[in-house]
């Protein structure tokens, strides 16, 4: 039975791997802060498709509490298979208008806590020679776009290394890079997003999907929706001084 830790579980994209992978049989272990609607989630996937639920209520970026789910995740008993760091939070303010102690905390949230959690499963997938990690990610991380998208790109960077790295055990790493996608993430960030068009929406569903099946690929990096791969062909093949336009004249596309 294959075993998946989910952070940031219950809600958006994290809320849409746990009932993915649930409808495929696997067992969970979902990860947040809100032990209240941890249990909510975990009652549902039950209900719904009678998987086995471990839920562990952690701050990630309160070290105690991470190094909870790192012990968790070098169990050799009940191992994890799959690791998928999705937990993240933004700043509504640029850098340096925003508290630099908030600053801190989400650099620990987005960079902190992944390298943490992914060198704790690491060990156990490779003398397995199994396992996968998912890190969410962000388009936002590809032009520069404050700290937030510069925390998405180093995210992004190290999946991509972590890949050839683990490649000769049986592990795959996948980056994945969606861009505006319908969750709770804007509103907690207090981001005003009325803006932005229809059409660039994405849904939580549809990003996962396309994650698992460019996981199951062996794809590195995953972006859902036309108008986010020609974003990303833009923004690889511009100048970084016309990039560095382009991030200014617009909102990034950020998710999570």
């Amino acid at each position: 039975m294959t075993t998946v830790l989910i952070t940031g579980a219950t809600s958006g994209i994290g809320a849409a791997f746990a009932d993915r992978f649930a409808t495929s049989g696997c067992d969970l272990v979902l990860v947040a802060r809100d032990k209240e609607r941890l249990d909510r989630k975990a009652s549902d996937v039950r209900t719904r498709w009678g998987s086995t639920v471990e839920v562990l209520a952690a701050d990630l970026i309160d070290p105690p509490e991470c190094r909870r789910v790192e012990e968790r995740l070098a169990m050799s008993e009940s191992p994890i298979d799959i690791l998928v760091n999705n937990a993240g939070f933004g700043l509504p303010a640029p850098f340096p208008h925003s508290p630099v102690e908030d600053e801190e905390r989400m650099l620990d949230l987005l960079v902190r806590a992944p390298l943490r959690l992914s060198h704790a499963a690491i060990p156990g997938m490779t003398a397995r020679r199994r396992g996968a990690i998912v890190n969410v990610s962000s388009v936002a991380g590809l032009l520069p776009t404050g700290t937030y998208g510069a925390a998405k790109a180093w995210i992004t960077a190290f999946s991509e290394s972590l890949r050839v790295d683990l490649a000769p055990y049986g592990v795959r790493v996948l980056a994945l890079c969606p861009g505006f996608t319908r969750t709770e993430f804007q509103e907690r960030a207090g981001m005003d997003v009325s803006s932005v068009p229809s059409w660039a929406w994405l849904d939580a569903d549809p990003v996962v999907d396309q994650a698992l099946k460019d996981l199951r690929r062996n794809r590195p990096v995953s972006i859902t929706g036309w108008q986010y791969k020609a974003y990303a062909m833009a923004a690889r093949h511009l100048p970084r001084r016309v990039a560095a336009k382009m991030a200014r004249s617009r909102k990034p596309p950020e998710s999570s």
